[in-house]
């Protein structure tokens, strides 16, 4: 187990959205806030030691609303680099301090809940279980944990897969049913 407050989140927030359309599915109201926020609350629930958020920019609409949920904002000029970018800027901006584990989040989405993200907190062990992920029908994917030790392999992680290889040995943390759930288009929203 890891201490939460041995941990920094980073919360991505950086993508094109090319299958929701021309609007930015981030700011898309959800029960009354913005996707991002849910997304956001989990993370600022669970209390890590540092939150981080990569945007498109420092001081857009997106921007804002996360640094009024208490995220630094790092900037992503070049979401077409793909995911590993926002993942290189976001390890790179938590590597310097004391952080013992990187909690790797996606702002599309906006189920997940505190309980999941403390539970992968739970099943963490730096030497023995270095990588943790939630699972949905057995497959491995974000919210993930990785452990100092594989903060090099992930800034060094390349493409639009981001640390999908480093999830090949991960520890997995099933999650609630919907918990999982991410926007991608429209029709993903509840509606409401």
């Amino acid at each position: 187990m890891i201490d939460r407050r041995a941990v920094g989140a980073i919360l991505l927030a950086a993508g094109r959205s090319r299958r929701f359309g021309p609007e930015d599915k981030l700011l898309s109201p959800l029960e009354g806030l913005p996707v991002a926020v849910h997304a956001a609350r989990g993370v600022v629930e669970l209390a890590p030691s540092r939150r981080i958020a990569i945007c498109p920019d420092r001081d857009g609409a997106l921007a804002r609303l996360l640094a009024g949920e208490g995220f630094e904002i790092v900037a992503n000029p070049h979401p077409e680099r793909g995911l590993s970018e926002s993942l290189r800027l976001g390890i790179g901006a938590l590597s310097p301090g004391p952080a013992q584990a990187a909690l790797l989040c996606l702002a599309d989405m906006p189920f997940v809940r505190a309980d999941h993200l403390a539970a992968l907190l739970a099943r963490c062990d730096p030497d023995r279980a270095p990588v943790v992920a939630s699972a949905r029908d057995g497959v491995a994917m974000p919210p993930a944990l990785f452990a100092r030790s594989r903060f090099a392999a992930l800034e060094r992680a390349s493409g639009d897969q981001g640390g999908r290889a480093l999830l090949e040995s991960a520890v997995l943390v099933p999650a609630p049913p919907g918990q999982l759930d991410d926007i991608d288009r429209p029709a993903d929203l509840p509606p409401g």
